[in-house]
């Protein structure tokens, strides 16, 4: 399964979220990627699903990629619990 963590620049949160997906789903077997929320539009649907932020979740509606958005990035359990619906 890919997994693209996309914050607004793609270098600080959408990082941050990408360690805590590695931790929370160590032995599914992921790739985790993260991106800017300008490029995510355009790579999203080379992913399964992708993860951010509430208010970033609209700049991504109109891809065919699932979109699971996260209120607290370092929740480890919050992200379980979306990797659960789809692992």
């Amino acid at each position: 399964m890919n997994i693209l963590c996309v914050c607004g620049n793609g270098i600080g949160t959408s990082v941050l979220l990408k360690i805590n997906v590695e931790a929370a789903a160590a032995d599914l077997g992921l790739t985790v990627t993260t991106s800017d929320a300008g490029s995510a539009k355009g790579t999203a649907n080379m992913n399964d699903l992708v993860l951010t932020s509430p208010q970033l979740a609209p700049e991504l509606e109109g891809t065919t990629t699932p979109v699971e958005t996260i209120e607290n990035f370092m929740d480890v359990e919050e992200v379980k619990g979306v990797l659960e619906r789809y692992a």
